[in-house]
């Protein structure tokens, strides 16, 4: 068994414009919902043996406020991936044999991380949680499956459940959708 932790992106700041994609940061809601949903991923309890992450601002940012103990792992193949490229950074960056990580959490965007969730999640598991987390995987969501595979090289589609889902929101109903 393996655990996936999935996070997203807290809510960037569109002031300008001009700015490139990649370089946009948090706006305020942003950084209180990473503040938030840290928190959160530290009182859940699972100890991550890797954090692989984009290396895009707003990415960094959200781990500065949400995880600032973290050594994070960035890899450029994070920024807007798919599942297919989220997959293979996992596989890169999981280690082997003594070293090879029982738990990785990979911080980045959507559509790939939702995409993760749906790709993975085995048409008999889809509970709750899943159809939440189907309907809409949000800025700063933090999702976690259980893989039933021996190694990260097994990860494929319908392998996993979803066991735990939490938003910002659902920590402060001030971090909710603007009405």
């Amino acid at each position: 068994m393996k655990i996936l932790g999935l996070l997203r992106h807290a809510k960037s700041d569109w002031d300008d414009a001009n700015q490139r994609d990649f370089d946009r940061g948090l706006n305020a809601r942003g950084r209180k919902g990473a503040a938030a949903i840290g928190q959160h991923i530290r009182d859940h309890g699972v100890k991550w043996d890797r954090l692989i992450a984009s290396p895009a601002v707003r990415v960094k940012l959200t781990l500065e406020s949400a995880l600032p103990e973290a050594t994070p792992i960035y890899d450029q193949r994070l920024y807007l991936a798919s599942f297919d490229s989220i997959v293979e950074t996992i596989e890169a960056h999981a280690g082997s044999g003594e070293d090879e990580a029982k738990t990785i959490l990979i911080a980045g965007h959507n559509p790939g991380l939702q995409d993760v969730l749906l790709e993975l999640v085995a048409p008999g598991k889809e509970n709750a949680l899943f159809k939440e987390a189907v309907v809409k995987f949000p800025t700063a969501a933090y999702a976690v499956l259980e893989c039933d595979i021996q190694h990260w090289s097994e990860l494929k589609r319908y392998c996993a459940e979803l066991v735990h889902f939490a938003r910002p929101r659902d920590l402060d109903p001030e971090l909710g959708p603007d009405s």
